[in-house]
Order: structure tokens, then sequence, then C-alpha cells
């Protein structure tokens, strides 16, 4: 799993890089200064996260185990519903694609959860 977690961090962190700057020169003329704002929100976390994802994928090759692959997976979804629907918000102007977003929040909480969990369980 510890290569998935790597591979996942590096996707994350590309489109992450990408998306930023796509957002800073490409929509900062095309989306409000408060959907820019929303639009770099979702880049911030997917950044942090994909180093969060990172560390999954390091803590992965020492200490395997549940909880390191269920933060993983949440860290994962998390990037997908927090950050993907402040994108889709963005891009669409669908303001109820905003409901989703917290449930990425919470996804990024058990991630963090289970990461300490994870760290508290180490011998």
């Amino acid at each position: 799993m510890a290569r998935l977690w790597l591979l996942l961090s590096a996707f994350a962190g590309f489109t992450g890089v990408a998306l930023g700057a796509f957002a800073a020169h490409g929509l900062k003329h095309k989306l409000t200064p408060d959907y820019l704002a929303v639009f770099q929100t979702g880049t911030h976390y997917q950044l942090v996260h994909a180093l969060a994802l990172f560390g999954v994928g390091l803590l992965a090759l020492h200490v395997p185990g549940r909880l390191v692959n269920l933060a993983g997976t949440a860290f994962a979804v998390g990037i997908v519903l927090f950050s993907g629907s402040l994108y889709g918000l963005t891009l669409s102007g669908i303001g109820k694609l905003g409901m989703i977003t917290p449930f990425g929040g919470v996804a990024f909480l058990v991630g963090w959860l289970c990461l300490g969990l994870s760290a508290w369980k180490m011998t």
C-alpha cells in the first residue's frame, strides 16, 4: 500500500500545483475575488494533504497497518470531496456543490485521527 499512497501523493501534489498556477494565471480575471479565494483554498488543502499522503506512504513502509491505510484513504477521499467540490463550485457556479465540502473536511479529520491513533499504538 505504501506505493499507492506515494503515487497518490505525487499526483495530488502535481495537480495541486498545476491547479494553483491555473487559478493564479488563467482564472484571475475570470472569477470574482471571492471565488478565486475559494479555489485557492481548495488548492491549499490539496497540497497540504498531498504531503500528508506522502507521510502516510513513508509510514506504511515502516509501520504498515489498518489505521495507516485508513488514514491514506481518508486523506485521498478528503481531497476529492473537499478540494474537488470547491473547484466544481467556483468553475460551474453551482452553489449546491458547497454541500459536499464539509464531508471532505470530515474525511480530513478522520485521516488525521487515524494517523494519530497509529502513532499512539507504535511501540
